[in-house]
């Protein structure tokens, strides 16, 4: 049975980390594949991604190449791998998404950063990665 792992990609160095772990964790079983996934949504512009944690259109333009880069350093490594851009028409959290990714391809393990936002900004934000713990279906990595 393959292991199917999903890394949350937004650029950030959390997101990096997240992708080192991945590969770590799919050297613990025969048979993985590392699935990295960013979410952007339309209608919102760069200068509102720091705070409300989504990505634009804009920022896929700028992420798409560093995706393809992440897909040939983990396919070189010896890793299957399969990159995805999700457009997110419902402009809410992007974990959302990411969950749904999730349970229609039968993933194992969400592997997603933690960037500590207070409580004041979970409060009118909400947190990704504490919205996948309280909706996936799967395993769940927080890196911090």
């Amino acid at each position: 049975m393959v292991r199917k792992i999903l890394v949350a990609y937004d650029g950030s160095e959390l997101s990096k980390k997240a992708i080192e772990e991945a590969k770590i964790q799919a050297k613990t079983v025969k048979d993985a594949k590392i699935y990295v996934v960013t979410v952007v949504t339309l209608g919102i512009s760069s200068n509102t991604t720091a705070v409300a944690g989504n990505l634009s259109m804009k920022d896929a333009e700028i992420l798409y190449p560093r995706l393809e880069n992440i897909k040939e350093e983990l396919q070189a490594s010896g890793q299957i791998v399969e990159t995805e851009i999700i457009t997110d028409f419902s402009q809410k959290n992007p974990a959302v998404a990411l969950c749904d990714f999730a349970e229609e391809n039968d993933i194992n393990m969400i592997i997603v950063g933690h960037r500590g936002l207070s409580n004041l900004q979970k409060l009118f934000l909400g947190s990704v990665s504490g919205t996948i713990v309280q909706r996936a279906k799967c395993q769940v990595l927080i890196i911090k």
